[in-house]
């Protein structure tokens, strides 16, 4: 197939993805009391339950999966995980207990690694001269389904109730299967110009480069989710008694994504030009400096303009990762090492909100910003000398 079908076909599936998954998550806590009874003094501790039950499985899963991808066909693993999706979403809809909808959340676990696959099979398709670009794009639709996914969310909730947003789920995850079943076609087996580090039987950890990279994505990935527990909190604390507070935080929360579906491509063609961890270190430097800035001066329209600048910097990372990862990785194990950046992700998914939790209490809200700034500037500072300051 060319490799610009295939990138067409694949934005619309993580599309679908993406914002079938944020359509629901952000109202779980209002799905838990209006539609399966929890009371407001439990809701708190359910909400917490439900959404992190999925991560731990999910990250154990991630790695077999892509090693069976290698093996069985990565279009085979990701047919598999859009119709597990698409049955997760639709149990979501007729669950009648928060203890149901948990198990379906850990069912839900089991089932992920569609988007590990839609990375292992584009980076198989696309040329190398342009596969900075293909990751930027799909960077940028997977947060493009993020913004688009709760405003859809909120309207289906309001017109027709939340349950029909899980068979709307339901349907757009199936409608992925049908397509990876009857249009996308397994990729190619290997890419002769691709210069890729072959580890043979060498487990993966073993190579530094890829090891630091797994490290990198759970670090960013911790960071990008530090901020859940208190950044509504910190809204509404800003915005005081403003009207309409509920849509000016869901809309303040929202600018960090539009940012990303517009600097996302722009990042891949800088990467592919100036080399990917170039981009890497530019976009968590700059991520860095705006979270640092973004908790210093307690003022909602400020706050606002950095969450919008620090997500044309966020958008640079992943991508530059994704695409470091793909060069340094022969086309046998690409499943496998992006099961493993999706599971390294997942245990930063879990362990951000917790962190950000601790640190917001123990020592206020703003210092959360600062920590999760310092850090991600240390990582660029440990990414350029290793892989810039030692090449040039």
């Amino acid at each position: 197939m060319n490799w610009k079908v295939v990138l067409g076909i694949l934005t619309c599936n993580i599309l679908f993805m993406s914002a079938s998954y944020t359509m629901l998550i952000p109202f779980l806590p209002m799905y838990l009391t209006r539609e399966l009874g929890v009371d407001a003094a439990s809701v708190s501790l359910w909400s917490g339950i439900v959404f992190s039950a999925s991560f731990l499985v999910s990250a154990i899963m991630a790695p077999i999966w892509g090693r069976m991808a290698d093996t069985k066909g990565k279009r085979l693993m990701a047919m598999r995980a859009s119709f597990l999706l698409s049955i997760s979403y639709f149990l979501g809809g007729i669950v009648q207990s928060p203890e149901q909808l948990t198990l379906m959340r850990l069912f839900q676990g089991f089932a992920s690694g569609l988007w590990p696959m839609d990375l292992a099979i584009m980076t198989l398709y696309a040329p190398a001269s342009r596969l900075g670009l293909c990751l930027g794009i799909m960077q940028g639709v997977l947060t493009a389904g993020g913004v688009v996914g709760p405003l859809l969310g909120g309207v289906l909730a309001e017109l027709v109730g939340m349950r029909y947003s899980f068979f709307l789920a339901s349907g757009a995850l199936f409608l992925n299967f049908l397509i990876f079943t009857f249009v996308i076609k397994e990729p190619p087996a290997a890419q002769p110009q691709e210069k890729a580090t072959q580890p043979g039987t060498v487990s993966l950890f073993h190579i530094p480069l890829i090891r630091n990279m797994l490290l990198c994505g759970t670090l960013v990935q911790m960071v990008i989710l530090i901020l859940q527990p208190i950044l509504t909190t910190y809204i509404a604390h800003l915005a005081g008694n403003l009207p309409n507070l509920v849509f000016v935080a869901g809309l303040v929360f929202s600018l960090g994504g539009i940012a990303g579906a517009i600097g996302a491509p722009f990042w891949g063609s800088f990467g592919q030009r100036r080399g990917f961890f170039r981009a890497m270190c530019c976009g968590m430097a700059g991520a860095g400096i705006t979270m640092i800035l973004q908790g210093s001066w307690p003022n909602l329209y400020w706050f606002a303009f950095m969450q919008f600048v620090g997500g044309l910097f966020f958008c640079a990372i992943h991508p530059a990762i994704n695409a470091v990862l793909a060069a340094h990785t022969p086309p046998s194990h690409k499943g496998r090492i992006f099961g493993l950046l999706f599971a390294a992700q997942q245990v930063g998914s879990m362990a951000g909100p917790i962190l950000g939790g601790v640190i917001a209490t123990w020592l206020g809200m703003p210092f959360v910003f600062g920590f999760a700034g310092i850090l991600l500037l240390i990582l660029s500072t440990a990414v350029h000398h290793a892989y810039i300051r030692r090449s040039s």
